[in-house]
């Protein structure tokens, strides 16, 4: 086997744009479950809002880009305030059946013939991107450390995608730690509580609704320009549980646990893709084991496996804290 290939391809994963579209997407999610407690099972329906607003501003409308990217976040927000104003009332797992629902809605809306000359219908939309490689200031060739490369196009999207995490981790780390912070923490906790302190429960969940919902646009846009085009199918409800993945390897309720634990959950994606290739390749699995074509699905069975094993022997997570698995276990 392979082993300088298996671990080229885990590392260049672990950095890559999947990495970066879910840690943005999960740091969302971080400030919705982590930090207040709502349980957000439709993330990718802001992640799809980011992307399409972007996509048919430029594509449909022929706006510029940056007019997209605007429609793409107001669109975020639009959606953010629709699926609280009714739920967030309520109980938490209202929230959770209205967000999962809409996820799939916008998913068949987009892929509705009805709306085929604005959104593409399944085929989606394409050519979008060139207002962002036009301020390309790398020349071509590859870019990298070690094993680790790029070209100058992926080179460009990685810089501007891992400078948002790092912008978004670092509004994270300052709003939870300020007295906005510390009220939605105590919402998670008791509401109750709260509420009986005299504070707006609901105005601060909105605002935690909006504001993850923001972060997933910012994801949508990545998942955009680095593919160059935007289709329905992409934007499935697998997604979001794979956003909740790295959420809880990196641990919840931490500024840094999602980045760390989408980069985490990448290497070993594709660790486990390669290095099963490589062991059919050798013979070392028999091909009345396993064969390639199955191999997409049984890294996802080793994968969910170490996530059950995880969750029963460290269910805070690698860098979370027990105390707040306890919070959300009283809940």
């Amino acid at each position: 086997m392979d082993w300088e290939l298996i671990f080229e391809n885990a590392l260049t994963a672990a950095v890559g744009q999947n990495a970066v579209i879910y840690a943005l997407a999960a740091i969302g999610l971080n400030m919705h479950f982590g930090y207040t407690g709502l349980l957000n099972f439709g993330q990718v329906a802001f992640v799809a809002c980011g992307a399409y607003g972007l996509a048919i501003s430029v594509a449909t409308f022929e706006l510029p880009f940056p007019v997209g990217i605007a429609i793409g976040l107001l669109a975020a927000v639009v959606l953010a305030l629709l699926l609280g104003v009714p739920t967030l009332r309520l109980r938490a797992d209202y929230l959770a059946i209205v967000t999962i629902a809409a996820g799939e809605i916008i998913r068949f809306v987009l892929k509705s013939p009805e709306f085929d000359p604005t959104t593409g219908g399944s085929n989606g939309l394409q050519n979008f991107a060139g207002g962002f490689f036009d301020l390309n200031p790398f020349d071509p060739g590859e870019y990298g450390v070690w094993v680790v490369k790029f070209n100058e196009r992926l080179t460009w999207v990685l810089v501007v995608g891992w400078t948002l995490v790092a912008l978004c981790s670092a509004l994270t780390y300052l709003l939870v730690h300020s007295p906005w912070g510390r009220v939605i923490k105590a919402i998670r906790e008791d509401e109750d509580a709260v509420r009986s302190l005299g504070k707006n429960v609901y105005s601060y969940k909105m605002q935690s609704l909006v504001l993850g919902g923001i972060f997933g646009a910012l994801a949508g846009f990545v998942f955009a320009v680095v593919n160059q085009s935007v289709q329905p199918d992409n934007y499935g409800t697998a997604f979001t549980f794979f956003c909740y993945t790295a959420l809880l390897l990196g641990g919840s309720a931490r500024v840094l646990g999602p980045v760390i634990g989408a980069m985490i959950f990448w290497f070993v994606l594709q660790f486990t893709d390669v290095a099963l290739r490589q062991a059919i390749s050798a013979d070392y699995i028999p091909s009345n084991v396993l064969v390639g074509n199955e191999v997409g699905q049984v890294r996802l069975v080793l994968v969910g496996l170490g996530l059950m094993l995880l969750m029963i022997f460290r269910a805070q997570g690698i860098f979370g804290d027990k105390r707040e698995v306890a919070v959300s276990a009283r809940r």
